[in-house]
């Protein structure tokens, strides 16, 4: 097999890679990035004298570039996206052309080379939000409540026009939350860990009771290789972990960990649309693809808590520069309204 990852270089994309070349010895992997903020390749610095792995700069709106690498390719696996909700409500510009225009220009490009397989990594916020029971199923209706959900929603619903217009042999996974190594610390698990470690404030927005259904990189990127392998065209996989936590009880476990003060919490006036839940329905995926999630959360949480403390340059590398104007820009006011944890 001859694979072309776009956003390999990102969080998942990266632990992707690894995980595909560790398991599948005879695969090829070509790894397209455009390297923005997120994309590291200092989270791939372990491949540089692999032969199956070859990196691209470009970008996955870039037509004429995907025309020159699909040709000979396998198999789409297209992590490729703008990804943090804080950033989106922001500004989606970015979300719109990347998540959007992106997918449709490399759905079109991969069609054209009549590449046999193309895999799109969604994400379960394209449901929206649940109360505090039920699960999420493949055949819950899309109801988006940010920009960066919208985005991949929409970038879902141009996946299923490409199967049921021309029969294009696509299919789609939906994850819940991931956590592990190489994130970058805009997300909440390593901007806690990250903060915990630093002795600095960690902002919980509103009073921390939001739900999140969580699964760890490794089993996340087990489930995408079975869809892979084993998916059939035009369906949809759910990937959900076995695991809910709201997000203070989440903050202690971790601080716990790391042997932090929970006088480093601070409640910060919450984000405009906060999801209250998340909880996938994962029945599909266990019983088609014989795929299910294997890492315990306690155990994930110290192997990643231990990742973060281990790469003390990683994270100093990350932490400086535009990473510290986008934090200024969202939490300084908030914190500067917030109220620590009793």
């Amino acid at each position: 097999m001859r694979v072309l990852v776009t956003g390999g270089a990102g969080f998942i994309g990266a632990n992707f890679v690894q995980y595909v070349l560790a398991q599948r010895p005879d695969w090829e992997i070509l790894n397209l990035d455009a390297l923005t903020y997120a994309g590291n390749l200092e989270n791939l610095a372990a491949l540089d004298a692999e032969p199956r792995y070859r990196f691209v700069h470009g970008d996955v709106c870039d037509r004429a570039l995907l025309d020159q690498l699909l040709p000979g390719v396998d198999a789409v696996v297209h992590f490729a996206a703008e990804s943090h909700v804080d950033r989106s409500i922001l500004d989606a510009t970015a979300f719109i052309r990347t998540n959007v225009q992106g997918t449709q220009t490399l759905l079109d490009a991969a069609r054209q080379a009549q590449t046999p397989r193309f895999l799109f990594v969604s994400t379960d916020e394209v449901y929206g939000a649940l109360g505090a029971q039920g699960r999420f199923t493949e055949s819950s209706p899309l109801a988006p409540n940010s920009p960066y959900a919208a985005s991949k929603a929409a970038a879902d619903m141009l996946v299923r026009a490409a199967f049921h217009t021309h029969r294009q042999p696509v299919l789609t996974t939906r994850a819940s939350n991931n956590y592990g190594a190489y994130q970058f610390p805009e997300k909440f698990i390593p901007l806690v860990i990250t903060h915990a470690l630093a002795g600095e404030p960690i902002p919980v927005y509103g009073e921390g009771k939001n739900v999140r259904n969580w699964i760890h990189a490794q089993d996340h990127c087990a489930g995408i290789l079975a869809a892979l392998e084993r998916g059939m065209p035009g369906e949809v996989y759910n990937l959900g972990g076995d695991d809910e936590l709201d997000n203070l009880s989440l903050v202690r476990r971790l601080l716990q960990l790391t042997g932090a003060s929970e006088s480093l919490i601070r409640f910060v006036p919450d984000r405009p649309g906060h999801d209250f839940r998340y909880s996938l329905d994962s029945t599909r995926a266990r019983r088609e693809l014989g795929w299910r999630p294997h890492v315990a959360f306690d155990d994930g949480l110290g192997r990643t808590v231990s990742w973060y403390r281990q790469h003390p340059d990683w994270v100093a590398h990350i932490r400086d520069g535009s990473f510290r104007q986008y934090y200024q820009s969202q939490y300084a006011t908030r914190l500067a309204q917030a109220r620590t944890a009793q």
